[in-house]
């Protein structure tokens, strides 16, 4: 399986780390034999070789601070020649994410498949704005479109809703999709108020120097997008649905919550109402025996309402250099299954 990198950042760089440690398990076990041919990253530099670069000289470079360009195969391609031009059979886009218009990471994503190669990602803009488009574009050139890290990162959710749980009716999906902002209601729970849980989540590498699309809710914005669209069939727009972020959250507000025994949670939401399909983001009062109320700190948790199951719910890492990682893992696995 030959690998094209459109971006070479810390997912990028944590798949790379999983690739490497388990080269002989990946082929023993999963049959995947890879090379990667190509790597792009916009502020990295570039490299190409058809018959495969050497991927721990590129992360030992790229630790150095040095270009990739300047390694074997270093080329001054930017993504769409690379793409363009490259010789791959998946390409997996990991640029930055704008949620805003999907760019640049969507226009990577339909030359890679107007070309014939699969894609994964992790970017959220895509999927969060043109998911219908570009898995209809998947299909007519008969390649896969796989993205389970934009809602988990590497907690396998997608792959739980459509292997796992496939032959149950979903009628509702719930859950914390941010951590940051799960980290902070934590610490303000503790007695924080809220300036300085951000403060701390900023220090722990949770939050952003400018924190807006976490705690505004833009990022589970995007998140509960996807899900309607992939896992609902509806055809949403960020704009469509909702959103409260936790900015406006009191310490007076969490602790009177915790006198009458709830909890404070972000929570996204996607549901059935009739033949329509709803979504929103917003902070709820949650009882403490409702499994996500227990779920603190930065990790994220969705609790899926079946029709042969009842409520199931998934716990685990929301983000992650290796978590995430793992989750572009899991997709080429599955390309490579098919």
């Amino acid at each position: 399986m030959r690998l094209l990198f459109v971006g070479f950042g810390t997912v990028a760089q944590g798949l790379s780390e999983l690739l490497i440690e388990k080269k002989h398990e990946l082929n023993q076990l999963y049959g995947l034999d890879w090379t990667v041919t190509g790597v792009v990253d916009m502020l990295k530099g570039s490299a190409y070789d058809p018959s495969g670069l050497d991927l721990e000289q590129i992360m030992a470079a790229v630790a150095a601070g040095k270009s990739i360009s300047e390694t074997p195969g270093g080329n001054d391609w930017d993504a769409l020649t690379m793409i363009g031009n490259a010789e791959a059979d998946v390409m997996l886009e990991v640029t930055y994410t704008d949620i805003k218009s999907g760019q640049p990471a969507t226009d990577h994503v339909r030359a890679a498949l107007a070309r014939g190669m699969h894609v994964t990602t992790t970017n959220k803009g895509p999927l969060a704005l043109f998911s219908n488009e570009l898995v209809d574009l998947a299909k007519s050139n008969g390649v896969q479109f796989l993205y389970e890290g934009t809602v988990m990162a590497g907690t396998p959710l997608l792959n739980l809703i459509r292997e796992t749980l496939a032959g149950s009716g979903i009628s509702e999906m719930k859950g914390i999709l941010n951590g940051t902002t799960n980290y902070i209601l934590t610490q303000m729970e503790a007695g924080m108020d809220y300036e300085a849980a951000l403060q701390q989540a900023q220090e722990l590498g949770y939050a952003e120097a400018v924190p807006d699309a976490d705690v505004l809710g833009w990022d589970a914005l995007a998140k509960v997008t996807i899900l309607a669209n992939t896992v609902f069939g509806a055809d949403l727009s960020p704009d469509d649905t909702p959103c409260t972020g936790i900015t406006e959250i009191t310490p007076d507000q969490i602790e009177a919550a915790a006198a009458d025994g709830k909890r404070h949670k972000l929570i996204g939401r996607v549901w059935r109402d009739g033949d329509a399909v709803r979504a929103s983001v917003a902070p709820q009062l949650m009882d403490l025996s409702h499994p996500l109320a227990g779920v603190g700190g930065a990790t994220n948790a969705m609790t899926i309402t079946t029709d042969t199951l009842g409520d199931v719910t998934i716990v685990g890492p929301g983000a992650g250099r290796r978590e995430t990682g793992f989750s572009l893992l899991n997709d080429l696995i599955a390309i490579n299954r098919s």
